[in-house]
């Protein structure tokens, strides 16, 4: 097998984790710190890629989009936070749940009345439409190489965030014991809507910056929302740091499982085996990952304490 391919696969698994990480991030915090099941995480996601869409084609800049559309999600997840959330934090998980799937429902429907029901394009930069050479012989994709590096950015913002100013203290305060955090005096019910609203810019970020390698249309974030949970579950509820750890394992076990575990039982296996085993192990294999986490770390890889 060529290493470029090899290097490709890496390289897309990592494009992959780093996605996953922006919308775990606040996904994890939302439910270490507030004990609420946000089914609707991955609607935020369809928002801003909607936003994002919808803006750099009226003003022709992709930045703009992002920024817009970080902005009008962030405030929309406060608004969703305030005006819902908050009466749901001391009610039971399954109404949580039963509250959060409606949201989906509602915002698929707000999207199909302000959009239509037709998947809509968001063009990247045509700058970075074509290949680069990063190395002699080796060639990628520039647009991704750029959205590996604003993950990364992102997430070194978000970790010197968390651990190194006022705002994380409160955050890993409330995380750990919420009640004890109140009680020191946090405006516990200001953070909640920081951190939600930060959660869903988070998102917007993530669906921008995929909107144009995936389609942008109705229903986008119900599959990388059951992606996510997995990995908040990997990584242990509450931890951003296990959300990261978490990220990247799925994105290139995924990644890496798709792309080379059919062709590997093609070599093991004769044709009437392969060719359905393959890719029905390479789908599952992140569900596998999950299960065998679990077994032996029960919590996650990196529990959050408290």
């Amino acid at each position: 097998m060529p290493l470029a391919l090899i290097v490709e696969q890496l390289l897309n698994g990592l494009q992959l984790g780093l996605m996953l990480f922006l919308l775990a991030a606040g996904l994890t915090l939302v439910f270490g710190i507030m004990d609420t099941i946000n089914l609707a995480h991955g609607s935020l996601y369809m928002i801003g890629a909607y936003l994002a869409a919808t803006v750099t084609e009226a003003a022709g800049s992709f930045l703009i989009g992002i920024l817009a559309a970080v902005i009008g999600t962030a405030a929309i997840g406060a608004a969703l936070e305030i005006a819902l959330f908050r009466s749901l934090y001391r009610r039971s998980h399954l109404t949580q749940v039963l509250a959060t799937f409606a949201l989906i429902l509602i915002a698929n429907e707000l999207v199909r009345i302000v959009w239509g029901s037709q998947p809509i394009s968001l063009n990247m930069p045509a700058s970075l439409s074509g290949p680069i050479e990063p190395v002699a012989g080796f060639r990628y994709p520039a647009y991704r190489l750029v959205v590996i590096v604003a993950g990364i950015a992102v997430g070194l913002l978000l970790y010197v965030g968390v651990t190194n100013t006022r705002v994380g203290m409160w955050v890993r305060a409330a995380a750990s014991d919420r009640e004890m955090a109140s009680a020191m005096g946090v405006r516990t019910s200001r953070l909640f809507t920081f951190v939600f609203a930060a959660g869903a810019g988070l998102c917007a970020v993530a669906g921008a910056l995929l909107g144009p390698l995936l389609a942008v249309q109705v229903g986008m974030g119900e599959n990388i929302l059951i992606l996510a949970f997995v990995v908040i579950v990997i990584g242990g509820i509450g931890s951003v740091r296990g959300a990261l750890v978490g990220s990247l394992l799925i994105g290139i076990v995924d990644t890496a499982g798709r792309a080379f575990l059919p062709a590997l039982f093609r070599v093991l296996f004769p044709p009437a085996i392969s060719s359905e085993a393959g890719p029905a192990l390479a789908s599952i294999l992140i569900y596998v990952l999950m299960a065998s986490v679990l077994f032996f770390r029960p919590r996650g890889l990196f529990p959050a304490r408290g």
